[in-house]
């Protein structure tokens, strides 16, 4: 090659460089991590448990943003608008996921069509609790009861459209019963109520619950899950109880929005099922009352589709609907 020819392709090399030039390694600056509720409830937990696992695997900072409200649809709303850049995410649940979707007439973000979901993070059953001076001893009891007192039983729960009130609404469906529904804003309300025996029961995950059955202030029924608890051996699951079909799981997991490149969703979903996986972290989710799931892509999206069918039937044959 001449010398010309070498100077021309010099520049032609360097002309090229600056048009593309090498990728920024991700992450370059911190993440952002939207909790769509307030500080202390599962999805925020399950985030300041695993982000820190993130902030030493990336050698960047995760940050909880918390952005409460209207079933955490203002946090979703933010994340689905969000540039979509690896850099904003969240850790949501089984409402901001699956049963807003059935739950509100006018809902500001598609859970279905807005986001890429990375991993299911964790997931809990609920536990049938009932407060101490009621009747019911066992769910056969209080199916007993509730059919003997049409809809004098009083069902407390979250909040309208939460995992605790449709598990409640799920449950009088599957047993041909009926009852009223005291929602509260926040768990830790309806649970303080019901052992104050000023609602009769109520479907409450089992972290948030567990401390009290083993002190006593609350009856364990039944669970929720598919197979029986350590934490609660002589407790049956819905279906060792008699009612079928009665599986229910709180769960919570991250998802990016859409139009995130499927190398970050890639590198995101990774490093989120490696932390959760570690055992420091697994022990610390297991002694708050979490089962790690860290499933795929793939099959936290299709279990997220059916979630969304599920709700959709439980909900429209309730006739729920929120504005």
């Amino acid at each position: 090659m001449t010398t010309p020819m070498r100077a021309l392709a010099a520049t032609a090399a360097l002309a090229l460089a600056a048009a593309f030039p090498a990728a920024a390694k991700y992450p370059d600056k911190p993440v952002t991590v939207i909790v769509p509720f307030v500080p202390g409830g599962s999805s925020d937990i399950t985030a300041r448990a695993v982000l820190p696992g993130m902030n030493k695997l990336f050698g960047q900072t995760f940050l909880v943003e918390n952005k409460p409200g209207a079933n955490g649809s203002i946090g979703a709303q933010a994340l689905a608008r969000a540039t979509p850049d690896g850099y904003t995410m969240m850790v949501g649940s089984i409402g901001t996921f699956a049963i807003n979707q059935a739950l509100y007439k006018d809902l500001s973000y598609n859970p279905s069509k807005d986001f890429k979901f990375l991993t299911m993070a964790v997931r809990n059953p609920n536990v049938l609790v009932a407060s101490p001076n009621f009747p019911a001893a066992s769910v056969a009891d209080l199916i007993a009861y509730a059919r003997k007192n049409p809809g004098a039983v009083s069902y407390a729960s979250s909040g309208t459209g939460s995992s605790d009130h449709l598990s409640a609404v799920l449950f009088r469906q599957k047993t041909d019963t009926s009852g009223v529904d005291v929602p509260y804003r926040g768990g830790g309300a309806a649970i303080s109520d019901l052992m104050g025996n000023q609602v009769n029961v109520s479907f409450q995950n089992l972290g948030a619950v567990l401390n009290h059955i083993k002190a006593g202030k609350l009856k364990a029924l039944a669970t929720t899950g598919d197979q029986r608890i350590p934490e609660l051996p002589d407790v049956p699951t819905m279906a060792q109880a008699g009612v079928k079909d009665m599986i229910v799981y709180s769960w919570q997991g991250f998802a990016v929005p859409a139009a995130t490149p499927a190398a970050i969703v890639t590198q995101l979903s990774d490093g989120l099922r490696k932390t959760l996986r570690d055992p420091a972290v697994e022990k610390t989710l297991h002694g708050l009352g979490f089962e790690v799931v860290a499933d795929s892509p793939e099959a936290f999206t299709k279990f997220q589709q059916a979630e969304v069918k599920r709700w959709q039937d439980v909900i429209a044959k309730s006739n729920i609907k929120l504005e």
